[in-house]
C-alpha cells in the first residue's frame, strides 16, 4: 500500500520561487514540505539576474549578504549601434538601474544553482530539505465547500511518485493530504495543466539564444551590461561572477522549432547550437572580436523568463498563507494574492514585449531611417527602469466585496513621498539609545509581523503640544481593549521615529508602549560623524509638526497611513481581515 502523510503546505518545484516559498513558510513555523523532480540542484546556467527589489526582499530574510558576496554587480549599461564606418560603435553609457530610491542601485548576476544554494543552506539550518527526485502524478481537490473554506482541513490529495525507488517490491507511490498546495513548477507548470488553468500571454513571442562563457575579447565594455544593435543582429551582454559573461542573442522563428504541444523549444529539430550562437555574436561584435577562452559553460534557447517576478510572487503569498493557517486571518485574505500579483505579471509581459520589440528591431541607419533610434531605445530603458527592477511595484486598493482591502488610501497626504501600496522606502536613521545608524529596511524583517512605524515628530524640550499628542496616542494603543490587544499576540511590532536631534532626547522620554525595547526608538538625525542619516521626514514627506503612522505589511509594502489620532482608523483597517480575539 502507498504510504500516506499530511502536511500544511506542499510546495511542488524547488526552483527559486519554490525555495523562497518553502524557506519563508518554515521560518514562520508552518509545517511545509517541498519536492522536486531533479535529483540535485541546478549546476550552472539558467536564470541569473537578481533585481534591486529582489535583493531587498532577500535581505528581509537575512539572505542578501551571501548573494552580494558571491555575485557580480552590474552598475553601468553601455549602448552600441551601427557605425557609419561599418560595424558598431558605442553611443552612450548610463546607470543600469534608473530607480532613484533603489537601496541597491545595481543588479546582481549569479547562476541559478548558486542562488538556489543560498536558499537550500538556509532551509537546512531550519531543518528543511528538498525531497528529490519526486514527481506529482495526480492532484484531487475536494468538492466540499465547507472543507475548502476551512483552513484546518486537508482538501487537497496529491499522489507522488518517487523516481529513485527501483528495488523489487518497493512501492514508489505516496499519497499526501495537504491544506494547501503551491505550484512553483515553472513556466510549463504541471499544476496549471492538471487544474486546467490557462495563462493567456504567459510568454513573449521572442526567442533567445543564451551562451555562458569566459570570453577572450578586445570589447571595452565586456564587464558592463550592454545592448548591441548591429546590422548583423542584436545581442545583450550580462557580466557574471568571476570572469564569465552571458550573451543573449535574439533569434528569429526560422532559426528554431517550437513544440506546439509543450511550448518548449525542440532542441533536436532546432539546428542552432552554442557554436552557431557564438558565430552570430561574432558578427554583431565587429569590428571588435570575441572568442571563447576554454569550453562553453552552459547554453540554451528559451522563450520566457521570470525568476524575479516568481520569487516576489511567493514572498507576497508567504505571510498571507501563514496568517490563514494560524487562524489570524480569514481565508479570504488569500484572494488578494492574485489581485496584487496578476496585474504586475501582465504589466511585466507587456513591458517585455515592448522592450524586446525595440531591442530586436532594425537599428536606425542612413539606409534604414525607419529603424529604432538610440534615443528611442534609451528612453524606453529609462522609462521602464523602476518597473522592471521591481522598485515601482504598486498594489492598488480593492473594491471587490469578497476580498479584504489591505491597501487604504484615506490619509495618503500625511506621507506625500511614501506611496501607500508601494514598498517602504529605504533610509538610514540613528538609534536613540546609542547613536548607531541603521537602515530602516533592516529593522523591518520578513518575520510575518505588521510594523507600526510611528513618526512622532519633534518631542524635544518645549514641544509640549506634540508631547501631549504622543502621550494620547500611547494611551489609545495601550488600552486593554485597544489595537495591540484585540488580535493574537505577535501580530504587531512598533518602531518609533523622532524628529528630535540626539543631543536633546533620551529614548526613555517616550511612553513605554512606543519603546517596547530600547532598540526600537530612532532619530531622524545624522550619525556621530555626519556621514549618513538625517532628512528622513523629508524622504517620506512627513510634516514633523504633525507626524504620522505608517503601517508596513509583513512583506515590506505600506498598507495604510493614519494620523497620530487615527487609532480608530487602524482598528477599522485591521478588522477587515484580521480575526479578533477580544
Amino acid at each position: 500500500m502507498p504510504t500516506e502523510s499530511k502536511v500544511d503546505v506542499l510546495v511542488l518545484g524547488a526552483g527559486p520561487a519554490g525555495l523562497m516559498c518553502a524557506q519563508g513558510l518554515k521560518r514562520a513555523g508552518v509545517n511545509v514540505r517541498i519536492i522536486d523532480k531533479r535529483p540535485k540542484k541546478v549546476a550552472a546556467g539558467q536564470a541569473d539576474g537578481v533585481q534591486p527589489r529582489t535583493i531587498e526582499v532577500l535581505q528581509s530574510y537575512g539572505l542578501a549578504e551571501r548573494l552580494l558576496r558571491e555575485g557580480n554587480q552590474m552598475h553601468m549599461v553601455a549602448f552600441y549601434n551601427p557605425s557609419p564606418n561599418g560595424g558598431i560603435e558605442r553611443t552612450g553609457r548610463t546607470a543600469d538601474i534608473t530607480a532613484p530610491s533603489a537601496r541597491y542601485p545595481f543588479e546582481v548576476t549569479l547562476h541559478q544553482g548558486a542562488i538556489e544554494a543560498i536558499f537550500l543552506d538556509s532551509m537546512r539550518e531550519l531543518g528543511l530539505e528538498v525531497d528529490r527526485p519526486i514527481i506529482p502524478t495526480a492532484l484531487e481537490l475536494s468538492h466540499d465547500e465547507n472543507e475548502l473554506r476551512d483552513p484546518q482541513s486537508y482538501p487537497v490529495k496529491v499522489t507522488l511518485k518517487h523516481l529513485d525507488f527501483g528495488s523489487e517490491g518497493q512501492d514508489d507511490t505516496e499519497i499526501v493530504y495537504a491544506k494547501f498546495v503551491v505550484g512553483a513548477d515553472g513556466a510549463h507548470s504541471w499544476v496549471r495543466k492538471t487544474l486546467g488553468i490557462i495563462m493567456d500571454g504567459e510568454q513573449t513571442d521572442y526567442i533567445w539564444g543564451v551562451v555562458d562563457l569566459i570570453p577572450s575579447t578586445n570589447f571595452p565594455d565586456i564587464r558592463n551590461r550592454c545592448a548591441i544593435h548591429s546590422s548583423n543582429g542584436s545581442c545583450m551582454i550580462i557580466p557574471r561572477e568571476g570572469d564569465k559573461v552571458r550573451l543573449y542573442i535574439q533569434l528569429s522563428d526560422k532559426d528554431v522549432v517550437v513544440d506546439k504541444a509543450t511550448g518548449r523549444v525542440d532542441k533536436e529539430k532546432t539546428k542552432v547550437g552554442p557554436e552557431e550562437l557564438l558565430e552570430v555574436a561574432r558578427k554583431s561584435f565587429s569590428p571588435f572580436t570575441i572568442e571563447k577562452a576554454g569550453e562553453i559553460d552552459w547554453w540554451t534557447i528559451y522563450l520566457s523568463q521570470g525568476m524575479n517576478a516568481s520569487m516576489n510572487d511567493t514572498h507576497n503569498l508567504i505571510w498571507k498563507m501563514t496568517y490563514v493557517l494560524r487562524g489570524w486571518a480569514d481565508i479570504s485574505l488569500l484572494r488578494t494574492y492574485e489581485f496584487e500579483r496578476r496585474k504586475y505579471a501582465q504589466d511585466l509581459i507587456a513591458f517585455d514585449k515592448k522592450f524586446s520589440a525595440l531591442f530586436s528591431g532594425k537599428p536606425r541607419t542612413e539606409e534604414c531611417q525607419d529603424g529604432v533610434s538610440h534615443e528611442a531605445f534609451l528612453e524606453a530603458f529609462q522609462t521602464f527602469g523602476a518597473f522592471s527592477c521591481g522598485i515601482g511595484i504598486h498594489y492598488s486598493p480593492s473594491s471587490i466585496p469578497s476580498m479584504p482591502n489591505i491597501t487604504e488610501l484615506k490619509h495618503q497626504s500625511l506621507t506625500s513621498h511614501q506611496t501607500v501600496g508601494m514598498r517602504i522606502l529605504p533610509h538610514v536613521f540613528v538609534r536613540a539609545a546609542d547613536a548607531r545608524p541603521f537602515e530602516i529596511q533592516d529593522l523591518l524583517p520578513a518575520n510575518t509581523k505588521w510594523k507600526l512605524v510611528v513618526f512622532v515628530g519633534d518631542i524635544g524640550p518645549g514641544k509640549i503640544k506634540q508631547i501631549e499628542r504622543v502621550a494620547k496616542l500611547a494611551d489609545d494603543l495601550g488600552k486593554s481593549t485597544g489595537l495591540l490587544k484585540r488580535y493574537e499576540d505577535g501580530v504587531f511590532e512598533i518602531l518609533t521615529i523622532c524628529a528630535t536631534v540626539k543631543e536633546c532626547l533620551n529614548y526613555t522620554d517616550l511612553p513605554e508602549v512606543l519603546r517596547p525595547h530600547w532598540s526600537r526608538v530612532l532619530l531622524d538625525d545624522v550619525d556621530m560623524f555626519g556621514r549618513t542619516g538625517g532628512k528622513g521626514y523629508d524622504i517620506y514627506g512627513v510634516d514633523p509638526s504633525q507626524g504620522a503612522i505608517i503601517v508596513v505589511r509583513p512583506d515590506g509594502y505600506v498598507g495604510t497611513v493614519t494620523p497620530l489620532e487615527g487609532v480608530k482608523d487602524l482598528e477599522t483597517y485591521f478588522d477587515t481581515f484580521l480575526i479578533r480575539t477580544l
